[in-house]
């Protein structure tokens, strides 16, 4: 590809990936240390698409992952020659406008960060096949037949177990002292996507491993970003008794919502996501689960800068410093730290599988095999976009989740979560 070649006159640098890992509270999104004389310019022009932009959580994770990726390589993610951000881009025609502006700017790799742009993303990329499309949280990359179309994800899966042994821990606590007597949680989620199925099991099964009776209610937003929407749903749960309100959305709604409930007097406590919510939950949050970005967008532009080829999905978790939960809250429960700690340890070490599937049930019935299409549909036509294979996902008494692809497809309906307005 000819916009290598520039590229490769800068590899007389040395490139390497500084691990983030073996922290149970958010690091600094720094993905290494290459500061002051260290970081040298590499001649390369960075984009980044973004669906919100610093007001949303999620984004600032972005972000901040990429801006940290960038000075760890000697790019200035100031200098709009080297790097170039797009705020506030909509899931739809105006995603690909972008990504041809960014393209048309001479950026020599694009990235963007929600799911509805991968449509448009894969749109620009048949038109500029000397440019890299990386689609953050995509799924259709393996499946595409393009070389220059690329999926990364973290295992936000770990982060999610691990927040909620933190909740179950605040459970368990508030139920030896007779507070609560019904191990009722609640989870605002955005839709009922994968990715989100995925993270809330996951949490679900963090707190079983504490409370092991404890079940969940699901209200879902129909949004990724919604401030007042998140926070009646957040209430709807706890109007139902649900005294841990988990999230996968990306505002402060539900946070800022359990604190105000706190503070009339009712028993309920958050788990976030994206960023630290103590400065608007500071009584009610007990932890995020959190995302470091800079270690998926600094091992994709190290390949990218080397000329190697970039894998057509990427993911990676803890053990790589790609995953984290946010420092704990003053009203976690005594040992919550302990429990965290050993939770990670065993994450890291294999002995902890997140989707063990001895420790859980679908229709009362322990899963044994599973199979997912990978195949690309068109949901309004039922017509295959990409054909994919198919493959049984359980494996070594577990769900293998973000191994055959790098976005989530842990899709099982497991027993004891209720979704409220899944229609």
């Amino acid at each position: 590809m000819k916009k290598f070649l520039a590229l490769l006159l800068t590899l007389a640098m040395a490139l390497s990936l500084a691990a983030c890992g073996g922290q149970e509270e958010a690091p600094a999104q720094d993905g290494g240390d290459a500061s002051g004389d260290e970081a040298q310019e590499v001649s390369v022009k960075v984009g980044l698409i973004c669906v919100h932009d610093q007001n949303s959580g999620y984004d600032v994770a972005h972000i901040d992952g990429l801006t940290a990726a960038c000075q760890n390589l000697g790019i200035d993610p100031t200098d709009t020659n080297q790097v170039v951000f797009k705020y506030n881009v909509n899931e739809d025609q105006s995603c690909y406008d972008a990504a041809v502006d960014l393209a048309e700017q001479g950026c020599d790799i694009i990235f963007s960060d929600s799911y509805g742009h991968q449509p448009y993303m894969l749109q620009a990329a048949r038109e500029y096949e000397d440019i890299t499309f990386v689609a953050c949280t995509g799924d259709q990359a393996a499946v595409s037949g393009l070389a220059n179309f690329k999926n990364i994800f973290p295992y936000t899966y770990e982060s999610r177990y691990v927040s909620g042994v933190v909740a179950g821990m605040k459970l368990k606590e508030l139920m030896d002292a007779g507070t609560v007597t019904d191990p009722k949680v609640g989870y605002v989620g955005a839709y009922p996507y994968a990715e989100v199925v995925c993270g809330y099991t996951a949490f679900l099964l963090g707190i079983q491993s504490v409370v092991p009776e404890a079940y969940m209610e699901v209200q879902y937003t129909n949004s990724w970003f919604d401030l007042a929407g998140e926070a009646e749903a957040a209430n709807i749960l706890m109007a139902n008794g649900c005294v841990i309100i988990g999230q996968h959305a990306d505002s402060t709604g539900a946070p800022s919502a359990v604190q105000e409930a706190l503070e009339k007097g009712t028993v309920a406590y958050s788990v976030g996501y994206n960023i630290d919510m103590l400065s608007v939950a500071p009584d009610a949050a007990l932890t995020s689960a959190q995302n470091n970005w800079s270690v998926l967008y600094q091992a994709t532009l190290e390949k990218f800068i080397a000329g190697e080829e970039i894998p057509a999905d990427y993911a990676t978790g803890y053990a790589d410093g790609a995953v984290m939960i946010s420092a704990l809250g003053e009203s976690c429960a005594e040992g919550t730290q302990e429990a965290v700690d050993a939770a990670w340890a065993g994450i890291k070490d294999g002995s902890l599988k997140v989707f063990d599937t001895s420790k859980f049930t679908v229709g009362g019935q322990t899963v044994t095999e599973y199979e997912v299409n990978f195949s690309i549909i068109d949901f309004a036509t039922g017509d295959v976009v990409f054909e994919g294979p198919t493959e049984n996902v359980i494996a070594d008494g577990a769900f293998q989740e973000s191994v055959y692809r790098s976005a989530p497809y842990f899709d099982l309906r497991i027993d004891g979560i209720t979704e409220l307005n899944n229609n």
